[in-house]
């Protein structure tokens, strides 16, 4: 399995989609599978080819930030987690991120830990996004 179809059914796995916007929990209005770019309106709808096509080329967008910010070599679990983190959190994020500059470094397990500072919303810890930095942290070390 390629990089991008690892991030994609981990994508899947953890955001769920939804074919109505809404709000989520940290008030961004978000579609799809957790779409979160324009063109996103309140009430907006959009059927679920839409939301794959959506899914799509936002993985592979990510995977090119990533691959941008990591100096490092990956294997494919290796860059899907961090296709799926970077998918959830942006490409912000990854840049200030610990898992960045430890990757970065060479520290392959240390990077792998810091995922799992990664599970709070507005400083709270969200159980639904341990379970997932679990899963990507699993991912990343998977030979």
């Amino acid at each position: 399995m390629s990089a991008i179809e690892i991030a994609t059914k981990r994508i899947k796995e953890f955001e769920g989609c939804a074919l109505q916007s809404y709000r989520d929990q940290g008030g961004v209005l978000t579609i799809g599978w957790g779409c979160t770019h324009s063109p996103i309106a309140e009430g907006m709808k959009i059927p679920q080819p839409e939301a794959d096509r959506r899914l799509e080329i936002d993985s592979v967008a990510t995977m090119t930030r990533v691959k941008a910010q990591i100096e490092v070599p990956l294997n494919d679990n290796q860059l899907g987690a961090l296709i799926s983190f970077t998918y959830n959190e942006g490409a912000g994020h990854l840049m200030e991120s610990t898992v960045e500059k430890l990757l970065n470094a060479g520290d392959y397990t240390g990077a792998a830990d810091a995922f799992l500072v990664w599970d709070k919303c507005r400083g709270v810890v969200v159980p639904g996004l341990l379970r997932r930095r679990q899963a990507e942290r699993m991912l990343f070390l998977a030979a």
